[in-house]
This record gives C-alpha cells, sequence and structure tokens, in this order.
C-alpha cells in the first residue's frame, strides 16, 4: 500500500514536472515570435538566464491559474455563460500579467493583447500535456478516476467499496429523429450508437404528443405529466399571461403544476442529477436547469455546473476558443448556402452564430463534465439534454451537411460516457433517448409570402401588413374573406380599424399555431366565432398551407376542420384518422382529441399542412426544421436501451406519448437493485396489469 502511494506520488511529481517544462518551452517560443512579449532585460540575458526567467513565469502562471482561477470563476457565476465564456481570454490574459510582475528583476514584459494570447496557448498546451501524459499511464489515469470517486463518496459519508447495483445514465439527443438516428447509424456518422445497436443495446421509435416539443415532452418524461401543455407557447385567459416553455418562470410553474398534478416529485427524486433540462425532475443535483434558473439564493444550484467546469483554467480557454472556432464556422456555413441558393433557407444572421456556438459547445461541454462528475460519483441517475442538433436542425434542416456534422460530435461525446464508466465506482446503463424529431418543410412565411397572423388579421377583417397585402397569397387571404363573407371588402378599408382589445392572440410553436380571443373569458365556441368573424374559419381551412383546424363545437364538442368544408366530430365513438386528418399517421384522432381536453387549449388550434411523400411541414417560425405539431419525423423521436432491461411495451406495441415514456423508465429504475422510484397506486395496478 504505501510502495503504491509513493509511485503514484512519484508518478504525480513527474507529470508535474513535465508539463512545467514544456510551458517554459512554450513560453520561450512565443517570447521569440511575439515581438510585444519579452523574458530579457532591456540590454540583453544570456540563454540560460532566460530559461531561467521563461521557467518561474511558466511555474507562477501555472501556480496563479491552480489557486486563483476556481475563486475568479466563482465570484463571475452570477455573469450570463456566454459572458463568462468570452472573459475566459482576458481573465487568463490578467493571470499572466501577474505572473509576469512576479519574476525577479522585471524581466517579463507583454502588451495586454499579446498577453491574452500567450496565456490563451500556454493553457492549451499544458491542458494537452497533461492528458496525453495520463492517458499514456493507463494505470495511473485509472487511479486518478477512482480517487476522485472515492474522495466524492467521503464527502457523502458513503464507504470507499464498489457500489453492488447499477446506476442509470438518460442522454437525450434533443430533436434527433428516428430515422435521422438510423441514416446516420448506417452511414457511419455515428460509429458508437452502432456499436451499441450490434451489440448491448436496442432500438426502437416512439409517438410524441401533438406538441412535438421538449417543454410537453421532457416536462411528461421527468415528471409523469405535461397535461395542459398545449404547445411550446400558449396564452392563459385566466391570468392573461403568455407561456413559453423555455422561459424560467413558466418552466418554474409548469413543474410545480405537474408535481401538484401527479403528487410525486418526478423521475430523479432518489440520488438523482438533472443536467442541462428544462426541468428538474425532482433531482438534488442541478446544472444548467431552467426551472431553477428564476430563483435566487443559496438554493439555486443551477450554475453549479458552470463552477465545476471552468474552474479549470485549460478547460475554459479550451470551450472559449471552440465556442470561436464555431461562430466561424456557422458563419461559414451560411454563405456558402447563401452562394449556392439553397432552399428552403432562412436568415442566420444576428446573434444567432453565438447563441449556436453555446449550444453546441460551451453547454455541451459543461453538461458532459457534470455527467461524468456524476458517474464518478456513483449518482444512482442521472438525466442529461444535448440540445446541439436540434438547435443546429432548425436553420440548416434536419438533414443537412451542417446536422450531421453535430451528429458526428454527439457520437464522441457518448463515447466519451461510456469510457468514463468503465471507471466509475459503479456500473452503468446508457439509455439514449430523444425528446421529438424535425420535419423539414420551407417557412409558411417564406411559401406563402405572409405570416399566420397576417392571415387571422384577414379573416378577422383587421389590418394586415402591407408586405402581406402585395403578396399572391396575402391577395388569396382578403379574396377568401370576400367570398366567405359574399361581398366586396374595399382594399385598405380595413386599415380605417383601429386596433381593438378583440384583437386576436396568434402564437407560433412551430408549425403548430394558436389563436385567442383575450376579450372572451372562457373558450370560444365554433358559433361564437362564426357569429363576430363569419369569414375567418374558412379563410384558414381553405388556405394551401394549413392542415387541419380544431374548434370547440356547443353542440357536438371537438370539431376538426378541413379544405372545401371537411368536418370530423371527435366526441363521437369511433372517429378516427380519416377526413381531415387523413395522412398524418395513426394516433392523430386519439392526440387531438387528448389536448382538446385541456383547460388552456386556444379558441383555435391551427395545425399547417403535410405532404406524406416529402414529409415536409411549413413553421409558422421562420425555420426549415420544425417541429411542435403533427406531421412528419418530428413526432417520431427514439428510444436505445440496454438489451437486459425489460422491453418498453410488450409484444412489441407502440410507445405512445411522453407520460408512458416516463412509466417505462421509472420501470428500468426499479429493475435495479439500487435507490427505488416510488409509484402511485394507480402506477402499481398499471405494472400488475402488464403481462
Amino acid at each position: 500500500m504505501v510502495e503504491g502511494r509513493w509511485r503514484a506520488a512519484g508518478s504525480a511529481l513527474w507529470r508535474v514536472i513535465v508539463v512545467w517544462a514544456v510551458s517554459t518551452m512554450t513560453m520561450l517560443v512565443l517570447a521569440g515570435a511575439l515581438p510585444d512579449f519579452q523574458l530579457q532585460a532591456d540590454d540583453g540575458d544570456s540563454a540560460t538566464r532566460i530559461a531561467v526567467t521563461a521557467a518561474w513565469g511558466a511555474g507562477a502562471f501555472g501556480l496563479l491559474s491552480a489557486l486563483v482561477w476556481p475563486v475568479l470563476v466563482r465570484a463571475l457565476l452570477l455573469v450570463p455563460a456566454l459572458v463568462l465564456g468570452l472573459l475566459v481570454f482576458f481573465l487568463n490574459g490578467s493571470l499572466l500579467l501577474i505572473a509576469l510582475r512576479l519574476i525577479p528583476d522585471g524581466r517579463g514584459e507583454a502588451e495586454p493583447e499579446t498577453a491574452v494570447v500567450v496565456a490563451a496557448v500556454m493553457s492549451a498546451v499544458a491542458s494537452a500535456t497533461s492528458t496525453a501524459l495520463a492517458v499514456r499511464d493507463d494505470t495511473a489515469y485509472r487511479r486518478r478516476l477512482s480517487r476522485l470517486a472515492d474522495r466524492r463518496r467521503r464527502r457523502r459519508g458513503e464507504d470507499g467499496g464498489r457500489i453492488g447495483s447499477p446506476g442509470t445514465v438518460f442522454l437525450q439527443l434533443d430533436g434527433v429523429g428516428h430515422e435521422v438516428l438510423l441514416h446516420a447509424v448506417e452511414s457511419g456518422l455515428m460509429p458508437t450508437v452502432a456499436g451499441l445497436l450490434a451489440g448491448t443495446h436496442r432500438l426502437t421509435p416512439w409517438r410524441t404528443d401533438w406538441s412535438s416539443q421538449t417543454g410537453a415532452s421532457q416536462l411528461g418524461i421527468l415528471h409523469g405529466s405535461n397535461h395542459d401543455v398545449p404547445a411550446f407557447r400558449w396564452y392563459e385567459k385566466d391570468t392573461g399571461d403568455v407561456m413559453v416553455c423555455n422561459r424560467p418562470t413558466s418552466a418554474a410553474e409548469l413543474q410545480r403544476r405537474a408535481i401538484a398534478h401527479t403528487g410525486d416529485g418526478g423521475l430523479l427524486t432518489l440520488d438523482g442529477a438533472s443536467r442541462g433540462n428544462l426541468f428538474s425532475g425532482g433531482a438534488d443535483q442541478l446544472a444548467l436547469v431552467l426551472s431553477i434558473a428564476a430563483r435566487r439564493g443559496r438554493a439555486n444550484r443551477s450554475r453549479a455546473g458552470y463552477f465545476a467546469y471552468f474552474s479549470d483554467p485549460a478547460n475554459a480557454v479550451r470551450t472559449a476558443l471552440s465556442l470561436v472556432a464555431e461562430v466561424g464556422r456557422e458563419i461559414g456555413q451560411s454563405t456558402r448556402s447563401r452562394l449556392r441558393g439553397d432552399r428552403p433557407r432562412v436568415g442566420r444572421g444576428g446573434l444567432y452564430p453565438f447563441i449556436r456556438a453555446f449550444a453546441t459547445v460551451v453547454e455541451r461541454d459543461v453538461v458532459l463534465a457534470a455527467v461524468m462528475g456524476d458517474m464518478l460519483a456513483g449518482r444512482a441517475a442521472v438525466y442529461a439534454d444535448l440540445v446541439a442538433y436540434d438547435e443546429v436542425a432548425h436553420h440548416s434542416g434536419p438533414r443537412s451537411r451542417d446536422a450531421e456534422k453535430v451528429l458526428k460530435r454527439l457520437d464522441r461525446s457518448l463515447e466519451l460516457i461510456v469510457k468514463v464508466a468503465e471507471h466509475a465506482p459503479r456500473s452503468y446503463r446508457i439509455v439514449l433517448l430523444s425528446d421529438h424529431g424535425q420535419s423539414p418543410g420551407e417557412s409558411f412565411l417564406s411559401r406563402y409570402g405572409l405570416r399566420l397572423k397576417d392571415l387571422v388579421r384577414a379573416g378577422c377583417g383587421l389590418p394586415v401588413s402591407r408586405r402581406a397585402g402585395r403578396t399572391h397569397s396575402g391577395a388569396e387571404a382578403r379574396a377568401a374573406v370576400r367570398a366567405a363573407l359574399h361581398r366586396p371588402v374595399e382594399e385598405g378599408a380595413e386599415e380605417a380599424h383601429p386596433v381593438r382589445g378583440s384583437d386576436p392572440i396568434v402564437l407560433a410553436s412551430g408549425n403548430l399555431g394558436l389563436i385567442s380571443f383575450p376579450d372572451v373569458p372562457q373558450r370560444m365556441t365554433r358559433e361564437q366565432i362564426e357569429r363576430r368573424h363569419p369569414a375567418l374559419l374558412s379563410t384558414l381551412a381553405n388556405h394551401p398551407g394549413i392542415g387541419f383546424l380544431l374548434v370547440r363545437g356547443a353542440e357536438h364538442g371537438a370539431v376538426v376542420l378541413g379544405a372545401h368544408g371537411a368536418e370530423l366530430r371527435l366526441d363521437g365513438d369511433g372517429a378516427g384518422d380519416h377526413g381531415p386528418l387523413a395522412g398524418f399517421g395513426p394516433g392523430t384522432a386519439d392526440a387531438v382529441r387528448r389536448t382538446d381536453s385541456f383547460p388552456h387549449v386556444a379558441d383555435i388550434m391551427v395545425n399547417s399542412r403535410y405532404d406524406p411523400r416529402t414529409g415536409e411541414v411549413h413553421a409558422f417560425e421562420e425555420q426549415i426544421g420544425s417541429h411542435g405539431g403533427l406531421g412528419g419525423e418530428q413526432a417520431h423521436p427514439f428510444l436505445l436501451w440496454p438489451a437486459d432491461l425489460s422491453a418498453p411495451v410488450p409484444d412489441g406495441g407502440e410507445l405512445v406519448g411522453a407520460e408512458q415514456l416516463h412509466q417505462v423508465l421509472r420501470r428500468w429504475l426499479r429493475e435495479s437493485d439500487g435507490p427505488q422510484v416510488p409509484l402511485s397506486t394507480a402506477e402499481d395496478q398499471g405494472e400488475s396489469a402488464a403481462p
């Protein structure tokens, strides 16, 4: 035991010396290459003296990075993550300037902008050297990982032995559809996933609810209920608020409602960790969780992942450099797309390159580091969301080359997690899943020259933007109004109408649109809408870019409206996927009927047109890869699970809805011998009834 400790100490000392030597050489090279960076007196020094000065400066910089950097990062935890990433260069350069001042006789000197470059290069070289030495010494690498895990467990009051029961890591690849994953595996883009499928894992699609987006899906997956989540954003008449799933206050309220609805804290209530998610799942360990981001005080640990990651200056520099590279990559890709004349295409300027870089680099790095830390700590259940593909696919397309490159990087992230699992204090089952897919297609505005809001206002006889009025589709909308009213409408007559409090609120969630009339306190019936705006429903239903509408009839309940007067009553027994719902796939009527039962469903729910031959939809937002409604791959995410777990659905049945998926994941956690996720009475009965 003593001999092993001495050997480990000697190995660690050797690595420190090597990293110090490499850093010294790096500083010497930079001093020779950069005119504003010097390591000698003005009248010159001997080579030996310069080398000693470089060694002193490299040692001081390394020591400051180890001691001062974590304090700086903790002090800056309240700074937005993107800003912190951009501050990395400045902070690192400042540490180097301080280190140079510590060199005796004032022989170290650099201009501030040069110090930033030198510090970034030295941190990157030191990190690469340290990593290479650790990887070469596999025994030392394993010991280091085990030591970190033992230290974390001792802090939690646990013994140092290996944990007998397996843990579970749920890794969500946001927006990756089942068919996209299969294509990536077959084309060699994701060799790690291919290896899992060829050996230990099984793959199946599952079907989302009508609202095929992260808010509804992840709330159902983590908390067992997405009741009353009709879309990504919607208007609530009782409070006058617009709920948006990725708004911290809305996410917190949705999580509160789900817990009240189920009477349970969530999937991760016992020894769980939630990383990069909209909701906590009841986990005690949290990082980058939106539903607690609005809180203030010591109880808010949503930024803990940033500190854990950026406390290492090498991590900070590497991520910052990758962020800059990703911004450049996006600018280059969007420029090439514009020069090629790719269609469909949406604008990708402004802040989007930085938003993409944050999603694909900063969030990925921080979430992965947190997950690996959870595994080394031996936590029983970890759920993490990687959003990179979803962000890129919205603007570049789900099957674009840009999106495929992101899939390759996600596969490397998965490979890293698989390797870390080999060193964890317990075995881990890795479950890979997605919350929805994405459907391609030209946006509604690009295809028809007007927004859904313009079409609604035309149907209501309200002023429409001049741009929409000049387009062919704008003229069609006005013609539809005249036909529905059986009387002419003068051009520009609606411009004289003032904006009224009864103007409709029109919101978009992918290719799902929601129309609400705020001056009516309850949900309006079809008859009320037709009395107030006789042309509106027919204008919408007959537009070529719209697939169907959902309204509530006073006498017959939920009614689906389509073009040319087509109707489908959903309250009657046996109502299926025909009429206006034909072509949208099996289970569409059930999904629409369920949403109709929500207290905050809009007065009119609008789903865009879907072409089964091409799989295309028309998003009401400016996206060429979209999700949120029905039609195509957006409603068919995937679930990949270890074969030693029970099948998600017996006898090859279909897995439908995020709430059912939640029950499957809970069952898999119970199949481990570790901490048990409690079941409600209803769930117990459901499990006992299953064959």
